[in-house]
């Protein structure tokens, strides 16, 4: 799947995932969280060891301030973040990000940013919602991202 990112609305976010690309961060890790109807969750480097009950708490050490301005819609890229009792700045999760496969806008209102936007590849994000899944929305086989790349669009054939 291609990402397009949104770097006049969410700029520490759009750099943020761009550096973590760049390095690795993402590659070998999972989508640890299906949904359907809802979305798909990855980027947590914990994904990547044995422990499936360790998912989902992971990250780079770091939140990133919020910045909103962008809807949640169909193939929207945001960043995951802890609940408003323990962050009630809305701080994002340093490295963990979702896809919506369907518009989401009680996330607008709840104070998620969007950061970006799947451009190519939404069939893929339909596919990985739909796979089994235990009662956590962990898919019951892992669902993985072999590697991640940052390029620039004007050397993609996209249409």
């Amino acid at each position: 799947m291609v990402f397009e990112f949104f770097p006049y609305v969410a700029p520490l976010h759009a750099m943020n995932f761009k550096k973590l690309a760049k390095a690795g961060y993402f590659d070998s890790t999972t989508f640890h969280r299906v949904i359907p109807g809802f979305g798909c969750q990855g980027g947590d480097i914990l994904s990547r060891d044995d422990n499936i009950y360790n998912d989902g708490t992971g990250g780079p050490g770091y939140t990133i301030q919020a910045e909103f301005g962008k809807r949640h819609v169909r193939g929207a890229v945001a960043a995951a973040r802890a609940a408003d009792q323990v962050n009630p700045e809305k701080r994002s999760n340093g490295s963990q990000f979702y896809i919506c496969v369907e518009d989401q806008s009680f996330l607008d209102k709840a104070g998620y940013t969007v950061f970006g936007q799947v451009i190519k590849g939404l069939d893929v994000v339909d596919k990985i919602v739909q796979v089994k899944r235990n009662r956590q929305d962990r898919p019951l086989q892992d669902v993985v991202m072999k590697r991640v790349y940052v390029t620039d669009r004007s050397k993609l054939n996209l249409k």
